[in-house]
């Protein structure tokens, strides 16, 4: 083999190492070098690509659904009193929600209908009796709208809570010509404390309480729908005597049904769920669908728990909706301390394995007082820890009540100074699809020992918080902050090291962050 070839088969060897090479480079063997080096003609030669730079990889933002719950009926939380005007009501409302702001919560569970009347203008049901103390009575203004907005100024969810059963509550005044119970009387029954409730067997309850849910999600900008854990009634509301339905239950003999009276009830509750759940998504698909039912399903579940059994009394199988994700989110009421027979840890446990389609599961801690607790406020961190622990997909949990906080500051200095400590986003919820936010529009300038960082984006209206990253040196730091915060003053040094880069992106209302673009600082 003569130099030539020599040259070209080491010019060929190289090009193929590098994978860049697309046409055989050429050797003259006239020019009077070609004997000893060779010469390269000028045929184009594919440049070798530059390696693309690895992508800047984000730190991970805290995630946990923090809720309290707002109870309405008998004026539990809100309002106080039933005879409060309009803005002593709206005062009340922004003293509860800026307490939970503060707190570093992120979700507030608003029980706008606690029996079968409404704190929110309805075409199906009349005005509360708690809202203004004469069922069917109008306030100045609309307090579920009130608080929807106020919520998510404060970069909050509000998640609606009905009772989709209870027809009257004993605290609820006088039964009038205004209350359900006079307008579908064939359709509700009176139980032996005082309480009437709707059949949930009848075909006819299942459509009004539809339509009731159905008008809340499509009026509303809600971020979530919520039912608790009164399905049937607890046997106590009627005296230990069994749910009078001999009506429904007769009819459904007489059509040639052959199912025991408790599968019977249950039965169609769990149809209910289910056609809440589908009607809900066909409405607006990113409103989440939550319970919070009894903590216990039977006895005995898991080994060595006792106490009552929603499956058995409240004909409520529970178990089943989150075997088959007929919810987004899941908050069995795990109402008990650590040490005794209904153990928090062991019940939380026994749900998550029964979360067969990995359905969000966020606890309901009694914050309000545990049984047999001296310290309620160590025991609540102490779940929340626990629930952490156990719960490493998607960490959360949901606080009844708002109560809990208001008289005792000692539960507010334990939450603030310990697991509430820094913000937190929602988790993401990956089942519901959507369209991601789109690159806010970001602007830096410096300005000496500071450094001034504004930012916006083109879908505005869907933004719902954000997340500002910061790098010092090597290392980022993030800051959720609310949706009305627009800018950030930044400090060029900390901790002797120069702010490098920084970057914005978008929070939508499922905990998804849009893309980004890194602005280098030099």
């Amino acid at each position: 083999m003569n130099i030539r070839h020599i040259k070209l088969s080491l010019i060929c060897a190289f090009a193929a190492v590098s994978s860049c090479a697309t046409q055989q480079t050429e050797i003259s063997a006239h020019s009077p070098a070609a004997a000893t080096t060779g010469t390269v003609r000028n045929i184009p030669v594919r440049t070798v690509p530059q390696t693309a730079p690895a992508p800047v990889v984000l730190p991970e933002v805290k995630r946990e659904f923090r809720g309290a719950w707002i109870a309405t009926v008998a004026n539990i939380n809100w309002p106080t009193r039933n005879n409060l005007s309009d803005e002593q009501q709206k005062a009340e409302a922004i003293r509860l929600l800026d307490l939970l702001h503060d707190l570093n919560f992120n979700a507030v569970i608003f029980q706008a209908r606690p029996s079968a009347d409404a704190l929110y203008k309805s075409s199906y049901e009349p005005w509360s009796y708690f809202l203004t103390g004469q069922t069917g009575k109008a306030p100045g203004y609309d307090p579920l709208e009130f608080w929807i907005s106020e919520s998510h100024k404060r970069g909050m969810e509000l998640h609606v809570w009905l009772n989709p059963y209870r027809a009257f509550h004993t605290t609820g005044g006088a039964v009038t010509s205004e209350s359900m119970v006079k307008k579908m009387p064939s359709e509700i029954v009176k139980l032996r404390n005082g309480t009437y409730w709707f059949d949930p067997s009848n075909p006819k309850t299942q459509d009004h309480v539809s339509n009731v849910v159905k008008d809340i999600v499509r009026r509303y900008d809600i971020d979530g729908l919520h039912f608790d854990d009164y399905f049937y009634p607890y046997r106590e509301y009627n005296g230990g005597k069994d749910f009078p339905d001999d009506k429904s239950w007769n009819g459904y003999l007489a059509s040639g049904g052959t199912l025991s009276r408790a599968d019977w009830r249950r039965g169609n509750v769990n149809k209910f769920i289910k056609r809440i759940y589908d009607e809900i998504k066909a409405e607006k698909n990113h409103v989440k669908f939550g319970i919070s039912p009894f903590g216990i399903w039977k006895p005995g579940y898991p080994a060595g728990i006792t106490g009552s059994s929603q499956y058995d009394e409240l004909y409520a199988d529970a178990k089943l909706w989150l075997n088959e994700g007929w919810i987004d989110y899941f908050s069995p009421q795990l109402y008990w301390k650590e040490e005794g027979p209904q153990r928090f840890s062991s019940l939380l446990k026994w749900w998550d394995s029964e979360n067969l389609r990995k359905r969000h599961l966020w606890p309901g801690l009694n914050t309000v007082g545990i049984k047999g607790v001296t310290d309620k406020s160590a025991e609540i961190v102490s779940q929340i820890k626990t629930s952490r622990t156990i719960l490493k997909e998607s960490d959360g949990e949901i606080h009844y009540s708002v109560a809990g906080l208001l008289q005792n500051p000692q539960m507010v200095s334990a939450l603030k100074n310990g697991p509430y400590r820094d913000k937190a986003l929602v988790p993401r919820t990956p089942w519901l699809k959507t369209n991601l936010l789109e690159k806010p529009r970001l602007t830096y300038s410096n300005g000496g020992n500071t450094a001034r960082v504004e930012w916006s984006a083109s879908d505005l209206q869907k933004v719902k918080r954000w997340v500002l990253y910061a790098r010092y040196g090597d290392q980022w730091e993030t800051e959720i902050l609310d949706v009305a915060d627009r800018s950030k003053t930044l400090a060029v040094s900390k901790s002797g090291k120069k702010l490098r880069a920084v970057t914005v992106r978008a929070v939508d209302r499922l905990g998804n962050e849009s893309a980004y673009e890194i602005k280098t600082v030099n």
